[in-house]
């Protein structure tokens, strides 16, 4: 079994530093350049991968054309501007806002993706209802715990 590693000035091996918003913070395994090289990947991936998604549901099967492809960078295109416009948004928003506010992301691009297959509206409606209210609960879920906790720890180091 593991077990947490103490750090020097705690018994307990809990969380240390502060972050830029006063919280408690994980010690910073990786460098500044790590963080920023990630932080333009992911949505570039993400936008990459889903173009091709998209690009793929939109042929049916049919041959690669220019335009199939042309489709599938814009909508990768799309999607990485939304996800950094949504990342910048909800880290300004109170937990809640930034839950429901990914909740709608991941909803409305699942929603996109499957319209394009040719299903049903209603469907589609309803699955991408189903997924935007199962992220947004577990990201609720997830903040609420997280943060709460953080907020206790804090409070009892001062």
């Amino acid at each position: 079994m593991a077990h947490a590693v103490p750090t020097r000035g705690s018994s307990t091996g809990a969380r240390t530093g502060t972050g830029r918003t006063g919280r408690t913070a994980w010690p910073d395994v990786f460098g500044r350049r790590t963080h920023l090289l990630a932080k333009w990947a992911t949505p570039l991936v993400l936008g990459l991968v889903y173009g091709y998604w998209a690009a793929s549901v939109s042929r049916r099967g049919g041959p690669v054309t220019g335009w199939n492809l042309f489709f599938g960078f814009m909508t990768a295109l799309a999607f990485a501007v939304l996800y950094v416009v949504v990342r910048e948004v909800a880290r300004r928003l109170p937990r809640e806002g930034h839950a429901v506010l990914w909740g709608a992301f991941a909803g409305s691009a699942l929603g996109y993706l499957y319209s394009g297959s040719g299903v049903a509206m209603f469907t589609c409606v309803v699955v991408s209802l189903l997924l935007a209210a199962a992220v947004t609960a577990g990201l609720a879920y997830w903040y609420y715990t997280h943060q709460d906790a953080e907020e206790a720890r804090a409070a009892r180091t001062t």
